[in-house]
């Protein structure tokens, strides 16, 4: 069984449908915000590279649909042990997102497990969104069966956003904090940091915790010396 957490920790305050960035994915997102609210609308497969926005859409739809009433479960695959166990032990929900997909490729206690729910939740008119970096037919599955299953899914591709789109989302949030990035601190940041949207902002929220305690404004030294002293690259 999954354990079961506090929803603060299982739906982080920053993965929202609020706080996603469409891009050029707002038809995608269009899509999943239905999925919360339609019990009938189409199962959804996203697939996507790191850092397009999977886990944060997935777990959007879980606090959407857990707001209105439905039973739901995250379950990040990639971070699981007992993989199987796990999968089997979400069967019932009303809409269970299921991230990481290609984890389970060659675990064939899992791929028949993930086999079992997909069956069961298509019986108790239940809703599944499944998320992985490549299309079914590529995932490296064993079970044929299971790979069928997924490619009857409603199939769309997340694409990143490119750095003009990642450096408005970054001064939009650092702004909701009160912070002020001027281009000169994005800019040594693009150049020296890992640009995944995701490690980005957690690098915000330290930033903002860090300026908060010395009483500093945010510059380029400043962060220099945050990642130096974390011994992250980009120092």
């Amino acid at each position: 069984m999954i354990p079961q957490l506090p929803l603060a920790l299982r739906w982080p305050r920053r993965q929202r449908f609020e706080h996603f960035y469409a891009g050029a994915n707002a038809v995608t997102l269009a899509a999943v915000e239905r999925l919360t609210r339609e019990p009938a609308a189409s199962w959804l497969y996203l697939s996507g590279p790191t850092g397009s926005g999977k886990s944060h859409l997935l777990m959007a739809a879980c606090q959407a649909a857990n707001e209105a009433g439905r039973t739901v479960q995250y379950l990040p695959l990639a971070s699981l042990r007992d993989k199987a166990v796990a999968i089997r032990g979400v069967a019932g929900s009303e809409l269970l997102a299921l991230d990481d997909l290609g984890a389970i490729a060659g675990d064939r206690e899992a791929e028949h497990a993930l086999f079992d729910v997909y069956n069961q939740s298509k019986a108790e008119g239940a809703t599944l969104l499944f998320a992985a970096d490549v299309l079914p037919v590529s995932l490296g599955l064993g079970l044929p069966d299971l790979r069928s299953r997924l490619g009857a899914c409603q199939q769309v591709l997340l694409k990143p956003l490119d750095d003009t789109e990642r450096r408005t989302v970054l001064r939009n949030q650092a702004a909701v904090r009160g912070i002020e990035l001027d281009e000169t601190v994005l800019d040594w940041l693009f150049a020296r940091y890992a640009r995944d949207l995701g490690a980005l902002l957690d690098l915000l929220d330290r930033l903002d915790q860090a300026s908060l305690a010395a009483q500093r404004r945010i510059t380029v030294p400043f962060l220099r010396n945050l990642l130096r002293e974390t011994g992250e690259p980009g120092a």
